[in-house]
């Protein structure tokens, strides 16, 4: 079972447990000093690097597993892209992307997601089309509702966390999660 909180902006706690001896807090982003095993940085730009406790921090592109947590970061324009597995729910944070659309190294290298974290802006509706996720979760908005509308929903309720195992991922058709910080 993963556990998703949004803190606002582009940060996010998401608490996995793989095994019973495998469980992780990871942190994207965050706002302020955190705990978390697994602290993720899609920007340089990320004033908060550190942690409460012992924490792998990682800032760019690469492989990495950590606690059983399979993690890729992947280069945009901008910032870094992190697509991370766990409890066999595929995750994908965009940052603050800066592309219109992604490309086709990039959208190889995402490959299927069950949970896409994006930014709100214009070019959203595009970017969730190219990638096609089960759950699409926004971050960095003011106003939630002109993305709904966009995508084609009158409103939905907003939570304080989401709860998702595989098990219980949509198959028929994408669903919007609003989460509130």
């Amino acid at each position: 079972m993963a556990k998703i909180y949004w803190a606002g902006q582009s940060c996010f706690q998401i608490s996995v447990s793989n095994s019973r001896d495998h469980s992780a807090d990871i942190v994207i982003n965050p706002l302020r000093e955190e705990k978390a095993e697994v602290l993720l940085l899609t920007s340089k730009d990320n004033k908060i690097r550190t942690t409460k406790g012992e924490s792998f921090i990682i800032e760019g592109p690469g492989e990495y597993e950590v606690k059983e947590v399979f993690i890729q970061g992947i280069a945009s324009s901008q910032n870094t892209i992190y697509v991370f597995e766990a409890e066999g729910i595929r995750f994908c944070h965009l940052g603050d992307l800066g592309q219109k659309e992604l490309t086709d190294e990039q959208l190889e290298k995402i490959g299927q997601i069950d949970i896409l974290m994006i930014s709100t802006g214009d070019e959203a509706q595009k970017i969730i089309g190219q990638i096609e996720p089960k759950i699409v979760i926004p971050m960095n908005y003011e106003n939630v509702a002109k993305f709904l509308k966009t995508m084609g929903k009158n409103s939905v309720v907003a939570q304080d966390k989401f709860v998702v195992k595989a098990s219980t991922l949509p198959t028929d058709a994408m669903e919007i999660v609003v989460l509130q910080p």
